[in-house]
């Protein structure tokens, strides 16, 4: 089982949890996981074609899934998933 750190911008479609437990053997079956459990967080986490949302990251271990194999990106009991969304804006 994994760890997932959820960021305080989807806090409130999980319950107000800054971590919750989800099962997979890899990124895009957790993700999917947490998105069943808890359907608010559906357009956050992906987009209409089923992708991970461009302005969302996610880390597993500190290290950034798109560098690694995305959504099909193994994960091992007691890994951790890290959800940021990406930040704009400035002049």
């Amino acid at each position: 089982m994994a760890t997932i750190r959820i960021p305080p911008v989807l806090r409130a479609a999980v319950g107000g949890q800054r971590e919750i437990s989800a099962t997979g053997a890899n990124v895009g079956e957790i993700l999917r996981s947490v998105v069943e459990e808890h359907p608010d967080t559906q357009t956050q986490l992906f987009n209409s074609d089923g992708e991970l949302n461009r302005y969302v990251n996610v880390y597993l271990n500190d290290e950034d899934v798109r560098v690694l194999d995305g959504l099909d990106t193994t994960v091992g009991d007691g890994d951790t998933l890290v959800i940021l969304p990406a930040m704009a804006g400035g002049c």
